[in-house]
């Protein structure tokens, strides 16, 4: 049964739409989605409805469903949460630094959720930091949605996107926009020519990377996925890091359940164990 209140002209969500979306996107991305959630879900979707002309949510569900909708990623973007900061969680970078410091050679870094790129554009500062601008350091930046994917790109941030930079970083990595683009910051190529970006689905897109990776930051994207998601999403990182490597993770994630895959060397940093058990990822020839 269709739900006949109305939120604006589009009918508000039912139970039984709420469900599907939630199975939808549990199957297609690993999210899981609690009861708690519906009146963030039919928040963000009724925008969707507005952008794309559509009547109510059965019909968007329903296009979603039909073989390479077009709607799947404006659906998907609506429900991913991105909450980021430059230097969010401050106290990884230095262990970052002096993780970097101990390495001969080029270095490859992967961030596993790069949101709108304040992630990526902090570990890129911190390699050029410590190792100095000659650092032979690559990152790849990936993220599942498509829009916070276009702005980190784009590397361009308002003046209020500054928290967590002190003046000799926003002096140092940023360009500080005037005229037309005044109250806006720019990041500078020194660190832009560091990062490539991607999308990526963690749970089902085949990771093809050209060599493994020396450190990974995967941080407060587990706690969205039940427990065999976060195995399967583990195993897959392991599988594309090199013995010894660094898994940074969030705040809240605990991975000591998995201790055949990575063991807790700090605050939420975990190096790769060297015995693989799971399911490995493939390498580009």
């Amino acid at each position: 049964m269709t739900a006949t209140s109305t939120v604006g002209h589009i009918a508000a969500l039912a139970p039984g739409d709420f469900e599907r979306a939630c199975r939808i996107i549990k199957e297609r991305a690993g999210i899981n989605l609690l009861p708690s959630k519906q009146s963030m879900v039919q928040g963000r979707l009724a925008r969707v409805l507005r952008e794309h002309g559509l009547p109510d949510y059965r019909s968007l569900l329903d296009a979603i469903e039909k073989v390479n909708s077009p709607l799947w990623q404006p659906f998907l973007n609506a429900l991913t949460t991105n909450l980021t900061s430059f230097f969010r969680e401050s106290y990884h970078f230095p262990l970052l630094a002096d993780f970097l410091r101990t390495q001969t050679g080029p270095v490859r870094i992967w961030c596993a959720a790069a949101s709108t790129g304040e992630e990526p554009w902090s570990i890129a500062m911190t390699a050029l930091e410590a190792l100095g601008t000659g650092a032979q350091v690559s990152i790849v930046a990936s993220d599942i949605d498509t829009d916070v994917l276009d702005t980190a790109r784009a590397a361009v941030y308002s003046m209020g996107a500054d928290k967590g930079l002190d003046q000799e970083r926003m002096r140092r990595w940023f360009l500080k926009g005037s005229g037309a683009n005044a109250g806006l910051m720019r990041v500078r190529p020194e660190l832009t020519r560091m990062v490539e970006f991607r999308q990526l689905n963690l749970v089902h897109d085949e990771l093809r990377f050209a060599q493994p990776f020396d450190v990974v930051f995967c941080r407060n994207v587990m706690i969205y996925f039940d427990a065999p998601t976060q195995r399967n999403v583990l195993a897959r990182l392991h599988g594309a890091m090199r013995p010894g490597a660094l898994l940074f993770a969030g705040h809240s994630e605990n991975f000591s359940a998995h201790a055949d895959l990575f063991s807790l060397r700090g605050k939420t940093v975990y190096e790769r164990c060297s015995v693989q058990t799971a399911r490995v990822a493939s390498w580009a020839s």
